[in-house]
């Protein structure tokens, strides 16, 4: 690390972990967020660092800077993956659809809360042939699907008259256990690390910066966002006076991929096409200056925070850093190493001078503008590229 650079802190690992495990302890998938945004608001409060709501939950807080502009946002999101009830069946079970993009081969088996308008019973996301004895070979032969799976309710029923009498309807959510469990050499394990890991992350930044007065050079929005997994995610709370935007997301470690689940990933591009250059690279300095642990990425069946900001119309440089982890929207794991790698480039980015002074203003002149090739790196007309002297000997095709 050069010696002019501010200092990143050690960060409060402990904070850390313990914000991630209550985290998670709280139901959220999309739709039903609103114990996710008061427990996350009482983390802002007890930090002292200010904060908003939208109407529907989503949390822009602010780390006063230096100047107010440009000012820029770090985004997580508190939703998570779920299902809901589409059916009441004969048999006294229920078919559901899911909340978010995943497969129900990772919902059989799994224990579930189901909330009705009056309550919350609990019960078991099965197969439709579960039990060998009752179906042989069948169980393993059986399609996957959502078609292929009905929710089995701790109640005494016979059929749907009983499920409507317990208070059961079309349309209850349903959230699936998480199942947390933390190794001693610093393994984790869980549904919804993503993205209540980089939440976590998140707000341990924010610690840092406020245990050790940090000095910021320009605003900081904290965003939290409440319906990421189902695309829109921060297409609201933004504001004009924002002109960069950094998501905080799972990044995936799998065959054919870079990402690691002992590092944070700066990643280049996803389905929705490549991030700002400057920023990212702004990032991946960073990450050296500070000697972070970290790996860059591609990632193809991808999209985050910062996809829904850019649809929405806002005219902001983008970049996507996250933790490395396995088996997204499944049986995620990470490794402490990439939650701390995580918040210190978190830290170091907000510490850090925005990407370009210019960007204060929406509109303006070419003073100030990035530049990305050097004139002389560039092949142009007036510097072509040498011929082979064979080839001008030779005859061309007619």
């Amino acid at each position: 690390m050069s010696s002019s650079a501010p200092i990143v802190p050690p960060i409060d690992y402990a904070y850390l972990e313990e914000t991630m495990l209550q985290l998670l302890a709280i139901p959220s998938p999309v739709g039903l967020t609103d114990a996710a945004v008061r427990y996350t608001a009482g983390r802002f409060e007890a930090l002292g660092v200010p904060y908003e709501l939208t109407r529907r939950g989503a949390i822009r807080a602010t780390l006063a800077g230096r100047e107010k502009q440009p000012a820029r946002a770090v985004v997580a999101h508190l939703d998570t993956l779920g299902a809901m009830v589409r059916s009441l069946k004969d048999n006294g079970r229920l078919a559901i659809m899911p909340i978010g993009h995943w497969s129900a081969r990772f919902a059989e088996g799994s224990r579930l809360t189901l909330f009705t308008d009056s309550g919350a019973l609990r019960g078991t996301c099965l197969p439709l042939k579960t039990s060998g004895h009752a179906f042989g070979d069948e169980i393993d032969t059986q399609p996957v699907g959502w078609e292929h799976v009905e929710v089995r309710v701790d109640i005494p029923v016979r059929g749907c008259a009983d499920l409507e009498a317990a208070g059961i309807n079309v349309g209850d959510w349903i959230a699936f256990d998480p199942q947390p469990e933390i190794q001693p050499d610093g393994y984790i394990n869980s549904r919804y690390l993503d993205d209540k890991a980089a939440v976590a992350a998140l707000l341990a930044a924010c610690k840092a910066v406020r245990d050790h007065n940090l000095p910021l050079p320009v605003d900081v929005h904290p965003l939290l966002t409440i319906t990421e997994e189902v695309g829109s995610g921060a297409s609201a709370a933004l504001h004009g006076k924002i002109a960069e935007m950094v998501s905080l997301d799972i990044s995936i470690a799998g065959p054919g991929q870079n990402t690691s689940e002992h590092a944070a990933t700066i990643c280049m591009q996803d389905m929705s096409g490549p991030f700002d250059y400057h920023l990212t690279h702004k990032l991946i300095a960073l990450a050296k200056e500070h000697d972070i642990p970290h790996r860059r990425d591609v990632f193809k069946y991808y999209r985050s925070d910062s996809a829904s900001a850019v649809e929405a119309g806002n005219d902001i440089r983008t970049a996507l850093i996250g933790f490395g982890g396995d088996a997204s929207h499944a049986q995620e794991r990470t490794h402490r190493d990439a939650l701390e790698a995580l918040s210190r480039l978190v830290v170091a980015y907000m510490m850090s001078e925005p990407v370009a002074r210019r960007d204060t203003h929406a509109l303006g002149s070419l003073d100030g503008f990035t530049e990305q090739i050097l004139p002389a790196d560039m092949v142009t007309p007036s510097s072509p590229l040498p011929v082979p002297e064979d080839f001008l000997d030779s005859e061309i095709p007619r």
